[in-house]
């Protein structure tokens, strides 16, 4: 019988784990069920990872390379760690994962009987950050936010024992407007990397050129840009805010806090002027518990 107890997660898996402070959302809160937090940690120990694999920006050391049993002189290679990472999630179904974090996550699976797909669809995302640097139109984008994000919310709906169809639409535009806010915050630094996540169609209808985002600060094309798209995001939380009014007690907190921490981020976009290329827009405490007071007031109206 293969070990399921939880692992013990090793310096560079600890770094990983540590960038949920990071995060718009509260990843695993204090007042949820300990089995709840503990589940959505392995999860986020997953999706972080996966992330920080496809951006580059593992530990330094080499250790997860090593945990995944690749080469040295690939250990920058982003395709071949993903690859190498999708081998080791197959084993946390079928045998006992190299990783830490994906040993870590295995329980998770089981608890919750977990498909592959989601987490199958978090590589694939990475990968295709590899591979595409530019999206021609939104629906384009929204398909890679369907692979990047959407996924997560699903895991979270699987956690709890609460999805339905309804809800898992209703998640859907939560997590796919939590996308599109990180990626208005993070403008400057993914063009750093060659990607740019605003669909070119919108750059073209808003007269903005690549050498404008490279700008220090942002003119006023870019920021009619970034607020257009900062209101496209914040209509899909508003529409997802029924999700929070269908779930009762922590859970319904939980997914406040989610929903109101990507508004309380549209808020700091919006007290910048829409000036993202200074530096990303972080919200601040008391900008977040007025946003999460908000969408459980309107969560308990439309409930």
């Amino acid at each position: 019988m293969t070990d399921t107890r939880q692992a013990r997660p090793d310096a560079s898996s600890r770094a990983t784990l540590g960038k949920a402070a990071d995060e718009n959302f509260p990843v695993a809160p204090f007042y949820l069920p300990r089995a709840w937090r503990d589940d959505l940690i392995a999860v986020y120990g997953f999706s972080r990872l996966v992330d920080d694999i496809g951006d580059g920006d593992l530990a330094p050391g080499g250790a997860d390379a090593r945990h995944l049993g690749v080469a040295p002189e690939q250990a920058e290679d982003r395709l071949v760690l993903l690859d190498a990472f999708e081998a080791d999630l197959h084993r946390v179904y079928d045998s006992t994962p190299h990783h830490p974090l994906l040993r870590a996550l295995q329980p998770t699976v089981r608890r919750r009987d977990l498909a592959p797909e989601p987490f199958l669809g978090l590589i694939e995302a990475n990968r295709q950050d590899q591979l595409v640097r530019r999206y021609e139109t939104y629906d384009d984008l929204l398909a890679y936010c369907e692979l990047s994000a959407n996924t997560v919310g699903r895991l979270v709906l699987g956690i709890t024992g609460t999805a339905t169809p309804e809800r898992i639409r209703r998640s859907d535009e939560i997590c796919t407007a939590l996308q599109i806010v990180e990626h208005l915050q993070d403008v400057a630094e993914d063009l750093g990397n060659d990607r740019i996540y605003l669909p070119a169609e919108d750059l073209k209808r808003f007269h903005v050129t690549e050498d404008d985002l490279a700008r220090p600060t942002a003119g006023a094309s870019v920021r009619a840009l970034i607020a257009f798209e900062a209101e496209r995001a914040r209509d899909l939380l508003h529409a997802g805010i029924p999700l929070v009014g269908s779930v009762h007690g922590r859970l319904r907190l939980l997914l406040a806090g989610f929903t109101g921490g990507g508004l309380a981020a549209l808020d700091a976009v919006t007290d910048a002027g829409f000036d993202v290329l200074t530096g990303p827009p972080k919200p601040t405490k008391p900008s977040l518990m007025r946003q999460v007071g908000a969408v459980l007031l309107r969560a308990r109206k439309e409930g």
